[in-house]
């Protein structure tokens, strides 16, 4: 996959249905929704990044994060309950390594909706398009140790433990150990 394929996809970024969720851009007018989860410590203390201060800043975040789906650098899908009409979180991908035609996903869910199989749900649909439209080979998640219900999640869709990086993350002052799971395509489309 080349970048400028990833860049032409991502920059009319397509919505993505499942049973459940729908997954799409997120605009500004996603604010109030995003900071009802993204202002919760228990949130992002897995995460690299701190909770958001005000709603200000999420909408200001939003406002970036337009830009980027235009330029087509953005991999992230907002998650919305369809029955609900709700952003509770966000799915897609974090990074893709061109040459070995793999990408690493991440997600992050409001609090209120954990426990529900959502964010399996969601990775899986992520997965489904990077492996069917994308043509991936490989796709990984990372986790921070100690965050054991996001390594559920990844375990949930099929993906396989490879091991740990050591003080692999530094964040602020503290190194941070983390965990890989991954799935090739072959193992995905085999479940």
């Amino acid at each position: 996959m080349r970048k400028e394929t990833i860049q032409r996809i991502f920059s009319d970024i397509p919505i993505l249905h499942t049973r459940r969720l729908m997954l799409r851009r997120m605009t500004r007018a996603d604010a109030d929704d995003m900071f009802e989860y993204s202002c919760r410590p228990e949130v992002t203390k897995y995460l690299t990044w701190d909770p958001h201060p005000d709603k200000r800043y999420t909408a200001r975040y939003l406002s970036y994060l337009s830009q980027r789906y235009a330029e087509g650098t953005f991999y992230d899908w907002g998650v919305v309950m369809r029955d609900e009409r709700k952003l509770i979180g966000t799915c897609g991908f974090t990074r893709f390594s061109e040459e070995n035609n793999s990408a690493e996903c991440g997600y992050v869910l409001n609090p209120d909706y954990w426990g529900r199989g959502i964010a399996p749900e969601a990775l899986c649909e992520v997965m489904r398009f990077g492996f069917g439209t994308l043509h991936l080979h490989r796709i990984e998640c990372r986790y921070m140790i100690g965050n054991e219900r996001s390594r559920r999640v990844m375990e949930k869709v099929g993906m396989t433990y490879e091991g740990t990086h050591r003080d692999a993350l530094l964040l602020g002052r503290e190194y941070k150990t983390v965990g890989v799971c991954a799935i090739l395509a072959d193992e995905f489309w085999a479940r």
